[in-house]
């Protein structure tokens, strides 16, 4: 549950559009103030006081960054500016706060103000993040710039930017292939406009019959993490598959059932989906705890062990699994022999995870299908519960390197797997952050 709230005040000066929606800000997430701090004279209060007409014109021009632009190892300089309020600017001391979405859930993170000068408002709250659904973050928003739209009528205010942006906005959430248009700039990390719109839409869109337009929609977002605007078409990946990839009969692979107990996609965070469905599959197989050699995986796959190997050549610009034309492939992007096991354990958990489009493809971005399938093959990989005993009371460097060894993956798999399940040692893994 997400609110954004504002309480009105008078001002005496400023634009009328500040006058009429000056007061103070709250945000609320689950129940707990993301917002709270002390004001002069060492008050503590729920949220400065600003004008609410430029936090929802942010608000608006952002919408659909903020519920579709998924996030990235190495987020773009420019990220701030569409994610966190503090880029606002205006001369207001906005919320220390980062709006990220992965198309199902957002992440709402606060900061305290770090800088001990004294300052009009300082933000005192514990570093903390909120996860709400999208369909919330989205209601939020709305409601919001709905309350700011009424002051500003209120004070006879009726012909702003706010408003220009809003209608637009409105008009493009009526049409389907607008808001398509507006959500494949938004995965790009484009603004309104910014993209080549004819080229982009004609693109997905032919390509949507032969791929999937789910898996379309992911290669959007991969092209956005990689800072490209070039998303590959089916002939394009046809001729990869066929050139560097191996023959697949995914049919031959591995099975799950549906299982009442077991979350279903978007019900739960990606990375609990993932595991849960890992989980089921060594359960099914009788793996236990015992790593998993490349006959065994490639077998799960529907593929064989030979598509392993560490590659000497050019390898694809992300892992798939695509069948066209009668035939079957699928293509890893790492020449390490670990990081094609992840690719391909990756492309099984998509598979198993409820995917059943021509392509299923594996990319650097951080949508919630990514992330449940990275989840997916860490816990098949390397499952925590065999890492921990692995490990014993050692979480060193060298004792993380042992057990990647062990399960054949990447020592970063072993301290992700860590971060995920024991969070006192995010701090010192993957930057304080789980990966997945």
């Amino acid at each position: 549950m997400l609110t954004l709230g504002l309480t009105r005040m008078s001002l005496d000066s400023g634009t009328i559009e500040e006058q009429a929606t000056f007061g103070t800000l709250e945000l609320r997430a689950n129940g707990r103030c993301l917002t709270e701090g002390v004001a002069e004279g060492n008050a503590l209060v729920p949220g400065p006081r600003a004008a609410g007409y430029y936090m929802a014109e942010w608000l608006a021009w952002n919408w659909w960054r903020l519920l579709w632009e998924a996030g990235s190892a190495n987020p773009r300089r420019e990220w701030a500016f569409a994610h966190c309020l503090s880029s606002i600017g205006e001369g207001y001391v906005w919320p220390n706060i980062e709006i990220s979405s992965d198309g199902v859930y957002a992440s709402i993170t606060s900061a305290r103000t770090t800088d001990s000068a004294p300052g009009l408002y300082r933000y005192v709250g514990a570093p903390r993040s909120e996860v709400v659904a999208v369909e919330d973050l989205a209601a939020a928003v709305n409601s919001f710039v709905q309350v700011v739209l009424e002051h500003l009528s209120t004070a006879n205010v009726a012909t702003t930017n706010l408003h220009r942006i809003w209608h637009d906005l409105e008009a493009a959430r009526q049409d389907a292939d607008a808001t398509r248009l507006r959500r494949f700039e938004a995965r790009l990390g484009c603004d309104p406009d910014e993209a080549d719109a004819a080229t982009l839409l004609r693109t997905a869109k032919d390509s949507m019959d032969d791929l999937g337009s789910d898996a379309v929609d992911e290669l959007v977002a991969d092209a956005g993490a990689r800072r490209s605007k070039a998303v590959p078409s089916s002939k394009e990946l046809i001729g990869v598959a066929k050139a560097s990839g191996s023959a697949a009969r995914p049919q031959e692979g591995a099975t799950l059932a549906q299982r009442r107990n077991r979350p279903k996609f978007g019900t739960v965070a990606a990375w609990r989906f993932g595991v849960a469905a890992a989980e089921a599959l060594r359960q099914r197989e009788a793996l236990d705890g015992r790593p998993l050699s490349n006959e065994t995986l490639s077998d799960l796959a529907g593929t064989r062990a030979v598509a392993l190997r560490r590659a000497t050549g050019q390898t694809s610009s992300i892992a798939f699994m695509l069948t066209a034309r009668g035939g079957s492939w699928v293509a890893l992007r790492s020449k390490w022999e670990a990081g094609r096991r992840f690719d391909l354990a990756r492309l099984l958990g998509d598979r198993l995870l409820g995917q059943e489009e021509p392509l299923l493809p594996a990319t650097r971005a951080y949508t919630y299908r990514q992330k449940a399938q990275r989840a997916f093959a860490a816990e098949l990989l390397c499952p925590y519960q065999a890492v921990r005993e692995f490990l014993g009371a050692d979480r060193s460097e060298e004792r993380r390197e042992e057990a990647a060894d062990h399960f054949n993956v990447s020592p970063l798999a072993i301290s992700t797997v860590l971060a995920n399940n024991e969070p006192e040692l995010q701090p010192n893994i993957v930057g304080g952050t789980p990966a997945w």
